[in-house]
């Protein structure tokens, strides 16, 4: 699993800015949600065509977090990258300019309605009761892209957690548009994988700073206690 260890100098400067490391000293779990992010088949399976292979590592933190915010009686919001070949569904800027037409055919492939790659990673604990959302841009939070602000506002949730994949993609552009949407974000440091270390840690560095709460497991289950 990636460390999350921010540097020194980070945690300096972020405490000069604020006067305190931390943004959220409580949750209240009765407005709060764990987000989970593209953790499906095409992103976590060793051979697909996304693969992330840290995201397998954090499966377990994931299961303890969500088991945490339902004991606590908190909403659990598993949200899965959805794609069309036409329509609002489709995304030409990316499957037409970010990458090769063979990456982009196989990514289609993956993440349609139905696709194996569509699935949840198996190892997931997935309760009936929990919201489940589908994107079709990086962010679950991006005006039009998805339907889960709307379901988490009806709940009166003002608090997201976020955790999945990637670290320095799909989570850090989710946590941008749900912090500028007005929900308290707070991103699960060792709940979250990225291609590489440097990548991961560099995507926590800007979020601690200008986004929302960088937290570990641990200490979320904590304050949810």
């Amino acid at each position: 699993m990636h460390s999350s260890e921010l540097l020194r100098e980070i945690i300096e400067r972020l405490t000069g800015r604020r006067g305190r490391r931390h943004i959220f000293d409580s949750i209240e779990p009765g407005r709060s949600a764990l987000v989970v992010i593209d953790m499906q088949y095409n992103f976590v399976a060793p051979d697909a065509a996304s693969a992330v292979p840290e995201a397998r590592e954090i499966v377990p933190n994931i299961n303890r977090l969500a088991g945490a915010m339902r004991g606590a009686g908190g909403a659990v919001a598993w949200v899965q990258a959805t794609y069309t070949r036409q329509g609002p569904g489709y995304w030409p800027l990316f499957f037409d300019y970010m990458v090769s037409p063979e990456t982009s055919a196989r990514v289609l492939a993956g993440l349609t309605e139905g696709a194996p790659g569509h699935a949840l990673w198996h190892a997931l604990d997935v309760h009936p009761n929990d919201l489940r959302a589908r994107k079709n841009r990086y962010s679950a939070f991006f005006p039009g892209a998805s339907d889960l602000p709307q379901k988490l506002q009806q709940r009166g949730i003002d608090t997201v957690l976020i955790a999945g994949t990637m670290t320095n993609v799909c989570c850090e552009a989710s946590a941008r548009d749900a912090m500028a949407a007005g929900f308290k974000t707070i991103v699960i440091a060792d709940a979250n994988a990225a291609h590489s270390q440097a990548e991961h840690v560099a995507s926590l560095a800007t979020i601690a700073q200008f986004i929302g709460d960088v937290r570990s497991t641990d200490e979320v289950i904590g304050l949810l206690k």
